[in-house]
């Protein structure tokens, strides 16, 4: 979520900070836990902040208290006031069409001008290297998971299709709740996981992150949040800028752009591979039009 600027008062980070020397090392590492994740928290309860720690739901709620809240619903009010009103997928569209003003030149502007800062950053050696890093990762992967919710699973499920076509075995991450989990439960070591995620450490990118470091799943994340937890944790970070600043919709195209520049070059690495997967898949296709006779 994109939050509106204003002059903010951390009151959860003033006593965390001043109180974090008297709190037990059991309370302390809630509070601290808490004081990383407070997006992620806005949408936990306290039993699900406990799975996260291996702790009790009254660990969650004491460690809490600890620092001066009557509870969970204190704390959360505290953090929703710290991080000011939330602009909606609403919002944005609203932002977006108020400015072009009904405009076809502006809005195709808007799109174009977009990409092209995004063909900008993705061509600067610090990507370029990242890039190169990631195929690397991907050329010599049993399996290539693609992690993406929302708009993103859509392109989750694209990317794997082509992955697919070339040769290289892949799977989309694209669901929540249990069929999330059943998705999840395929991966193994020798894989590698390619997530796009923004700044929001959601519950289904984490459950991930933790999976893929279990198995020791190297991760390529392509996102526009550079100081995002999901950032902290990647083996590999590609920064693709999405054109939704100042409350602006993003443009999922800019991500496409990336993942097919992963697609093509993993290919090209690989072309024995490619070229005998796409003429096997023909082969195939052949043999399922209508009127051929089986042997």
């Amino acid at each position: 979520m994109i939050r509106k600027e204003k002059a903010r008062v951390d009151v959860y980070g003033e006593r965390f900070r001043a109180r974090e020397h008297l709190l037990s090392p059991r309370l302390a590492l809630v509070a601290g836990w808490i004081n990383e994740n407070r997006e992620a928290v806005m949408e936990h309860t306290a039993m699900e902040i406990a799975a996260q720690l291996n702790t009790s739901d009254a660990t969650v709620v004491r460690a809490i208290q600890a620092l001066g809240f009557a509870g969970l619903r204190d704390l959360k009010q505290t953090l929703e006031h710290w991080f000011g009103p939330a602009i909606s997928s609403g919002d944005k569209i609203s932002s977006t069409v108020n400015v072009l003003t009904s405009d076809v030149n502006s809005s195709i502007d808007f799109v174009l001008e977009g990409h092209q800062h995004t063909c900008d950053v993705l061509s600067e050696p610090a990507n370029r290297y990242a890039m190169a890093q990631a195929v690397a990762l991907l050329s010599e992967a049993r399996q290539v998971a693609i992690f993406g919710i929302g708009a993103s699973g859509i392109l989750a499920e694209y990317t794997a299709r082509m992955f697919n076509r070339m040769g290289l075995p892949a799977t989309p991450l694209n669901r929540t709740g249990i069929g999330l989990a059943e998705q999840i439960i395929a991966l193994q070591r020798g894989d590698v996981l390619v997530m796009m995620a923004q700044k929001s450490a959601h519950r289904e990118g984490q459950t991930t992150l933790r999976e893929a470091k279990r198995l020791g799943i190297p991760t390529i994340l392509l996102t526009n949040a550079l100081d995002s937890r999901f950032s902290k944790e990647a083996s590999v970070v590609i920064h693709v800028p999405r054109g939704g600043e100042k409350g602006k919709i993003p443009l999922h195209g800019t991500v496409l752009l990336c993942l097919e520049m992963l697609i093509v070059s993993v290919a090209s690495t690989s072309p024995q591979r490619s070229i005998k997967s796409i003429k096997r898949i023909n082969e195939l296709h052949r043999g399922l039009k209508p009127g051929k006779k089986s042997t």
